[in-house]
């Protein structure tokens, strides 16, 4: 057993088995043991005691867009990396789309890993993207080491990523199948929005009339009589319509393998409260009423939802019109999800150990890297947050890491202060203050 380099110690840690006192052991980077908080310090270890701040594991964000290369303005590896870091995210996985080359082959795969390699603040993986013509490709990508595929039912936002019709989706879920892949998907049916009203311009309650609660709930449909079909795993992206979860939670008691994840914007923003005209709320699929966001938490409670990741969706501030029908749709969430979250949770009875349940320990099973991430405990990455939970902080756009720091949440005051963010025992950010870039680059484990 390698000598102990590190020790992390506090009164509050958050472990599988309940938050407790503990010091943690650290060894070329990896969790040697959880033990009681007075346990003596190995010879030539460096201790860091945290007194009462909460000791968690870094969070696993697997829904991020980090829209590099190619639409570096709007976001890339240096910046959004950053954000994640300071915000106590420690892994987050990238969206095949809105870099350009999009990841749909191995040859973009490797442009993008190039591109991050030297730029990573926190670890990396990719998924791959499922285009109408690119099955050939899957395979291959799968290989490479892609953690999925992105496939949407309806418009992306950009040109170079078609969505699937039914035929296409037939198609890549049996290539899928055949190799145990899984398939992520954005889930909004195209006839169902088209036949919404379309009036465009800067009233809000115009935006969510045209991306009606049934668009998601035709396309999960259509989504579960597949996926049973062919026998292929998939995950429904930012749900925001509570109105699919029942027939989620069927298609899992029939054995469907099917799972789900929610917003941080979805479960602390409301329609009520978007004024007209400000569009850094818009996002596709919209956040809607405070009754629906309440059947959210309920399933978050309940498991039928598994996770929350920020669906991290940058542009340019010009992009962000005040009209609703033309302006980009995407809401940047890095840097503040885990306090956005806790905020939320704490109000609604629920505890930080459910919060790092939901954005850690279920998103790290969901991309494979449960063995190495997601939880402090043993022979895991040595990836922590130190978050002082009952601090405030006011959101201010100039205190974000984001390149383009437009955000939802200005002038909100939310709980958890990150103190710290560590990755496999060496710090990235401590106080606003960052170290040189330390994170890897991931590939889907064999």
């Amino acid at each position: 057993m390698p000598d102990v380099q590190l020790v992390l110690r506090s009164t509050r840690v958050i472990t599988p088995d309940g938050t407790r006192p503990a010091s943690v052991t650290v060894a070329d980077g990896r969790i040697v043991d959880v033990l009681p908080h007075d346990a003596e310090v190995p010879a030539g270890a460096r201790l860091e005691d945290v007194g009462d701040d909460v000791l968690l594991p870094g969070l696993v964000d697997t829904h991020v867009h980090v829209n590099d290369p190619g639409r570096t303005e709007w976001e890339g590896f240096w910046t959004a990396t950053r954000a994640a870091a300071a915000g106590g995210i420690t892994t987050l996985v990238d969206m095949p789309l809105n870099s350009l080359p999009p990841t749909t082959t191995v040859d973009h795969l490797r442009t993008k890993r190039e591109v991050a390699a030297a730029r990573a603040h926190v670890d990396v993986g990719f998924w791959g993207g499922a285009l109408p013509d690119n099955v050939k490709d899957l395979r291959p990508l799968h290989d490479a080491g892609v953690f999925g595929f992105k496939a949407f039912l309806s418009p992306s936002g950009v040109d170079e990523f078609p969505a699937l019709d039914r035929e296409q989706l037939d198609r890549s879920m049996m290539e899928i199948a055949r190799f145990g892949g899984l398939l992520i998907v954005h889930a909004e049916d195209p006839h169902h929005l088209a036949s919404a009203p379309q009036q465009g311009g800067p009233k809000y309650a115009d935006f969510l009339a045209s991306r009606p609660r049934g668009a998601e709930v035709t396309a999960i449909t259509t989504l579960i009589e597949r996926a049973r079909r062919h026998g292929v795993r998939v995950h429904v992206l930012h749900l925001s319509s509570s109105d699919a979860l029942p027939l989620i939670a069927g298609a899992r008691r029939e054995g469907v393998a099917i799972t789900v994840e929610t917003c941080p914007h979805y479960l602390t923003l409301t329609a009520e409260e978007v004024p007209d005209g400000a569009s850094e709320f818009k996002c596709c699929p919209p956040i809607r009423e405070a009754a629906n966001q309440d059947v959210l938490w309920q399933a978050l409670a309940d498991g039928t939802i598994d996770c929350v990741v920020t669906d991290h969706s940058p542009s340019t501030a010009d992009l962000k019109t005040d009209d609703f029908a033309t302006a980009w749709g995407g809401i940047s969430g890095l840097q503040l999800s885990l306090s956005a979250v806790w905020t939320e949770a704490r109000k609604r009875g629920h505890d930080l150990q459910d919060v790092v349940r939901w954005m850690s320990t279920a998103t790290a099973r969901l991309v494979g890297l449960d063995a190495r991430k997601g939880a402090i405990a043993a022979g895991r990455d040595a990836d922590f947050a130190v978050l002082a939970p009952d601090e405030t902080f006011t959101v201010t756009p100039a205190a974000l890491q984001h390149r383009n720091r437009v955000t939802a949440y200005a002038g909100r005051t939310l709980y958890g202060v990150v103190r710290s963010t560590w990755l496999r025992g060496e710090p990235v950010v401590a106080d606003g203050e960052f170290t040189e870039p330390k994170g890897q680059l991931l590939t889907r484990p064999s």
